[in-house]
């Protein structure tokens, strides 16, 4: 599986997280593998466990990716943001900000790809805007 099949997962784990508690989350993370994913392979059980701690390495740094994202994000609160740019923008920065091995560059180019997908029309650009600002 490659790696932006992986993120794709991670971004969609990460949405849900605006819609129910944290506690739930291992739940949600079960009922996606086993119901809600809709490829026609299986999720090889290695990749599924890398998948979960990553979502679990995120929502432990979400206090201050969150922080981070609001002090670089001119004129925007994360209360005002589209729930699906802001769980896009949460994973592009975890990837900046601690994974060493994922290029700036590929962090901001494979947000802006989901965005595009599955965003509003100016989420593209709404997204590179307030990640461009990690760049520098």
């Amino acid at each position: 599986m490659r790696r932006s099949e992986r993120r794709e997962i991670l971004f969609k784990l990460l949405f849900r997280t605006e819609f129910v508690d944290i506690s739930e989350m291992p739940e949600q993370m079960q009922m996606y593998f086993t119901v809600d994913y809709d490829e026609e392979k299986e999720i090889p059980e290695d990749i599924r466990d890398e998948i979960i701690k990553r979502e679990e390495q995120i929502m432990e740094k979400l206090p201050e990716i969150d922080k981070e994202i609001s002090e670089r994000a001119t004129g925007w609160t994360i209360d005002r943001m589209g729930k699906v740019d802001l769980a896009i923008i949460r994973l592009a920065v975890f990837e900046i900000l601690f994974d060493d091995e994922i290029p700036v560059g590929v962090s901001i180019n494979e947000a802006v790809e989901l965005a595009k997908k599955y965003g509003r029309e100016e989420s593209g650009g709404f997204v590179n805007g307030v990640l461009a600002k990690f760049a520098k």
